[in-house]
Formats: structure tokens, sequence, C-alpha cells
């Protein structure tokens, strides 16, 4: 009996090189010197192949925020408790986050999913409850989530992703929220670039250095207790990751499938794209990197995936905050590609031919 392939081995959609060349061919047109607006021609080139239309816009902007709570919290690995993630999810939705007035100001959709949190069993109107635990386990001494845990996770950024497509967005921005998951995030880093734990810790929600030197030790014994192998990124994932780590790179896998660009934000987002990558290398291509964070880990991320930021401020914020603020740069690289007058229109003299 033939094996069935899962869902994010599935092709994604091509890029549509016909609308690359237009684009390219347009800016040697404007009225400008050949690279002199930098990444933001390269951007809207790369936009124009991923939207099939020599001049892409972004009018549409779909921000979902995944939330979940870590069992690793018990070994006093975070400077705030858990019931922070249950009460973020309520900021988020009564509109005082910072992912919140971003959404406002961008005229972005947003979007709110709860796979698991701790305590009371919240119903809170205006958030997808999905319940798939109270939580993962504590992975420093069991694995942190069951294989249907895992898989229903990753479908559940899959289905924020469909639920984009069916709107008509034309970006995807994920975030997240979950008190304890830079631990993760850093843990599942660890095992798919091959660094010590050492190396990719920080100071999450606000550490001190001996803080983070106990993240760190916390890591380094999960990762002997599990003996995981960069070459499985799936039983890293279900063994050290987050309910709100898998279902962002499901969403990503997902957007590379129906054909949505994705605006990735900060570190744990990158270890969710790296993730994703290692799943289904094809998505890479409809991946575009906001900012490089001030985690210490961000920068190997970025650098393993070959990702170029946009911008450098400094944030450790989280909730997708890094990459909606970057949406102006992108919204205004499709301007100038699209507004600018050629050349020939604004009867100024070109390069020679």
């Amino acid at each position: 009996m033939t094996k069935t392939q899962p869902w994010w081995q599935t092709p994604c959609q091509p890029l549509d090189t016909t609308a690359m060349a237009q684009a390219r061919t347009r800016q040697q047109q404007l009225t400008k010197p050949a690279g002199s607006l930098g990444q933001l021609e390269g951007l809207a080139i790369q936009l124009a192949a991923l939207q099939g239309r020599e001049r892409p816009s972004l009018d549409h902007v779909a921000i979902t925020i995944f939330a979940g709570d870590h069992g690793v919290v018990e070994e006093g690995i975070s400077a705030y408790p858990q019931a922070v993630t249950g009460q973020m999810l309520r900021n988020f939705v009564g509109g005082g986050a910072a992912i919140s007035v971003l959404a406002r100001q961008l005229q972005a959709s947003l979007e709110v999913v709860d796979l698991g949190t701790v305590g009371p069993h919240l119903e809170l109107p205006g958030v997808r409850h999905l319940h798939l635990g109270a939580g993962t386990a504590n992975f420093a001494r069991q694995p942190a989530m069951t294989e249907g845990q895992l898989q229903a996770a990753l479908q559940a950024g899959r289905d924020s992703a469909l639920r984009a497509a069916e709107q008509g967005a034309q970006l995807f921005i994920g975030g997240e929220m979950g008190i304890g998951n830079t631990t993760a995030a850093a843990a599942l880093a660890s095992v798919l670039l091959g660094c010590a734990a050492i190396e990719l810790s920080g100071p999450g929600t606000g550490l001190d250095h001996a803080g983070v030197r106990h993240k760190a030790e916390v890591i380094e014994r999960a990762l002997r207790l599990h003996d995981l192998r960069a070459e499985d990124p799936l039983q890293a994932l279900a063994c050290v990751g987050g309910f709100e780590i898998a279902a962002l790179a499901g969403a990503y896998l997902g957007c590379a499938q129906a054909g949505i660009a994705v605006l990735v934000d900060g570190f744990i987002c990158s270890v969710a794209a790296l993730l994703a990558v290692r799943l289904n290398p094809q998505c890479r291509a409809w991946l575009l990197f906001a900012h490089q964070g001030a985690e210490p880990g961000h920068k190997a991320l970025l650098a393993a995936l070959q990702a170029e930021p946009l911008l450098a401020l400094g944030l450790r914020l989280g909730e997708g905050s890094g990459a909606a603020l970057a949406v102006p740069l992108l919204r205004l690289a499709c301007a100038l590609h699209g507004q600018m007058a050629t050349f020939a229109e604004a009867a100024v003299a070109g390069r020679p031919a």
C-alpha cells in the first residue's frame, strides 16, 4: 500500500517568471539610477513574481496571532507567570496590544487563535479557541506534544492560511504569544542549527544573565533526554516545540501552497520558518523577513535561511509586531515601482542602450 503524502509536502505555488521579468524590466526604465533604491527594488520584483503581476500591491494584509502555553515554564525559565498568556488574549481582541494598534494603523485583519492555554477554560469573543491541551507538557521531562496535538497544531496554521486566501490576502503575518516560547524556540533552533543552547538563548521577557544560563541548561538537559537530530524536524518540534510554533510553520507552508506571500517576524517566527523550509524547501521562495531582533539566536537563523531582514530596531516583543512595522516599507516599495515615471514617460534622458 502506498503511504499517503503529508499535506505539507504538497508542492508550493510556482513563481510567475513572466511577471518577474516584466517587473525587472520596468525597474530598469524608472527615472532613477539602477539599484539606487537598494532592497526596495528587489522586493518589488519579488512581490511581482509572487503575485503574478508586473505592478504588485499590498492592500490586503492578514495577521494571525497563535497563542499557546508551555509546560517547561515549570523549570523557572520565564520572568513572567503563565497567566499572562490568557490575559494577553483579552488584550489582543480588546485592541490594547501592540499588534492590535499596528493592525488598525495598517487596516489589516487580525485573527487570534488560542491553541491551548493553562488556567481557566477561556471562551473569549473574537478568539478561536482550539483547546489542544492546557499548554504543552514540560519538555525537560517528556515530549512537549503528542502526535495528535502536533498534527492538530500544524493543521490550525494551515487553516488560518486558507482563511486568509479566502479573504483575498496579499500578505500574511504570523505572530505568537506564549510565556516560555523563547525557550522552546531556542531548543528547536539548537537542534536545527546544530548550535549549543547557550549561543541561542536570550533574555526573552527579561531574564538576567543567571536566568539566561539557567534557560540554556534546561534546554541542554532536554536535548540529551530526547536525543534529537536536525534530519527529523518533526520529531524535534514534537519533543521541544510549542503549539504556536507548530501553527506558525503550518501557516507558512499553507500560504506558500495557496500562493500568499509571508512576512516573517522575529526569533520565534524565524524558527518556525526554518522548520517550514526543512519540511518543504519550496516554501522558502514565499518568505520575506521583516527584521533582525534582539534575541541572540536570531542572526544565526536568518543566516541559515539566507534572509535579508528589512529592519534592525532591537525588537523582541513578538506578536508579529516587527513584521507589521515593516509593512509600510513593502507598500512603499510597491508604490515606487508602480507609480514612478519611466524615462520615456518623463522625457528624461536615460542610460544609453
